[in-house]
């Protein structure tokens, strides 16, 4: 199939004042929840709320922080989610795009 990615738009509700952030996003059917990049939790001042285990792709187990809440909006549908702290990219899980009702599809 290939990889599919989708352009959204993260926020924080809890500081409106904050510009929301455009970003270009790998849409990941294996992945449960949203993942972003530390600098993007920086930028929207996210707070940590626990520590959950994480399982990459590789197979190994990794502890990583869990923040939220985080406002996704992707055309004219968006959601309120917790976000994974890992890795240099966005990742949309399953989670965020059952709550969107979205699919992927990937032509």
């Amino acid at each position: 199939m290939g990889l599919v990615y989708a352009n959204i738009v993260l926020s924080n509700p809890v500081k409106q004042e904050l510009k929301p952030l455009a970003t270009k996003c790998l849409v990941d059917t294996g992945s449960t929840y949203l993942v972003i990049p530390e600098h993007i939790a920086v930028q929207l001042q996210l707070v940590t709320l626990e520590t959950r285990e994480a399982t990459t792709a590789d197979g190994s187990c990794h502890s990583v922080p869990y923040a939220g809440p985080i406002k996704v909006s992707f055309d004219n549908r968006s959601c309120f989610v917790g976000a994974i702290i890992m890795g240099n990219e966005v990742l949309l899980g399953a989670v965020p795009m059952e709550d969107m009702d979205l699919i992927v599809q990937p032509k």
